[in-house]
């Protein structure tokens, strides 16, 4: 699949292997982090994004970290306009408030979730398909040594909190999912809809959403949130048979807050893809048994060989499949790990640090967007 390639963008150097795109190092305002992702789709479905510094658009700051992982599905169109446009909405909400709140996240959440229907709605009637792009969305701010994560969807975020006694790390899984296979999510639906006994089904041993969806919260899929995209020339098979009262997905994140402790080592920030096939002690482990520079890519290579394995076939083997092909075997995987150091945790969210912005990278061909006038 060729040799790694160095690329320089704006002074940041991430390398490429095939359909492997790495970061193996670099410095954020509370620590290392290190990013890796590996393409599946025929078109990248996963984006994410580190931003570090000042999280508003005033020089008062509040200044910190901010991680997102964008797992898109039905296409990358959704998930590309997050990676746009959600980190802009929260430091907009955050310069008006003057500091990092939960409410500061959740109108940042909504304000992306308003542009995507609005951009919806422009191009609907000539891609009615749009209405069924949609995406996870996984976010993590630190600021003032408060960690905030909130979620949309079935990724994760994972911590690696070291135990004083016994000196083990032990992970400790921060977010919340929303996905039909867990039995609460399945509870939460039917109380939601007590008169449709269709809300979830069981199709070929995998819980759905109206037999559609895995994910009940998310960006996007808005042919499950409003009638008027659930109709002609929509394709039959994700028109319902009754019309939509109340919208069936929402875009309502679980949001937790925590006050960073000395012991918290690191955060593992991953699409599902990392998560089908590895536990989260397990991931935990490789990130701490391991030096630090490279680990992301270490992840995505433990859960692309357990792929190989699921399927009886090498690991090198499993390289040389090219994306498309490459789905049926995993998904996108997108692995963002982010260390703490304690001594910059602790300092007050006022205290100014460089500046850095990063995409995850992949192959990206004739690309669409949710932007205006585009194809």
């Amino acid at each position: 699949m060729g040799a790694s390639i160095e690329v320089l963008t704006a002074m940041l150097i991430f390398w490429r292997d095939g359909l492997l795109w790495y970061k193996d190092s670099g410095q954020h305002a509370n620590g290392e982090f290190s990013m890796a992702v590996v393409q599946a789709n025929n078109l990248l479905e996963d984006q994410s994004q580190m931003e570090s510094g000042n999280l508003s658009l005033h020089e008062a700051g509040p200044y910190g970290t901010f991680v997102g992982v964008y797992d898109g599905h039905g296409g990358p169109e959704t998930s590309r306009y997050v990676n746009d446009h959600l980190f802009q909405h929260l430091k907009r909400f955050a310069s008006e408030q003057q500091s990092m709140s939960v409410d500061v996240i959740r109108k940042a959440f909504q304000a992306t979730e308003d542009g995507v229907i609005a951009q919806v709605s422009k191009q609907w009637s000539m891609r009615p398909l749009i209405a069924a792009v949609g995406s996870c969305c996984l976010v993590g701010v630190i600021c003032g040594g408060t960690l905030y994560i909130a979620n949309l969807g079935d990724s994760r975020a994972v911590l690696g909190r070291v135990v004083k006694a016994t000196g083990e790390v032990l992970s400790v899984q921060l977010s919340a999912e929303h996905n039909a296979s867990i039995e609460s999510v399945r509870q939460e639906l039917r109380a939601l809809h007590p008169d449709d006994p269709h809300i979830v089904v069981l199709k070929h041993n995998v819980w759905r959403v109206k037999g559609l969806i895995q994910v009940s919260r998310s960006i996007g899929d808005v042919y499950l949130k409003r009638a008027e995209f659930n109709r002609e020339p929509l394709y039959a098979k994700f028109r319902l048979r009754e019309p939509i009262k109340t919208p069936i997905l929402n875009a309502e994140p679980s949001i937790s807050v925590l006050q960073l402790q000395p012991q918290d080592q690191f955060i593992i920030f991953a699409s599902d893809g990392l998560w089908e096939h590895l536990s989260n002690q397990e991931a935990v482990d490789i990130v701490q048994n391991h030096p630090r520079n490279g680990s992301a890519r270490r992840l995505v290579k433990a859960a692309l060989q357990e792929a190989a394995k699921k399927r009886e076939m090498r690991y090198s083997d499993l390289k040389k499949i090219d994306r498309g092909v490459r789905r049926h075997f995993h998904d996108d995987i997108t692995v963002v790990v982010v260390f703490l150091d304690s001594n910059l945790v602790s300092r007050a969210s006022s205290t100014k640090c460089p500046s850095l912005s990063m995409r995850g990278g992949g192959v990206n061909l004739h690309p669409n967007s949710l932007a205006p006038g585009m194809a």
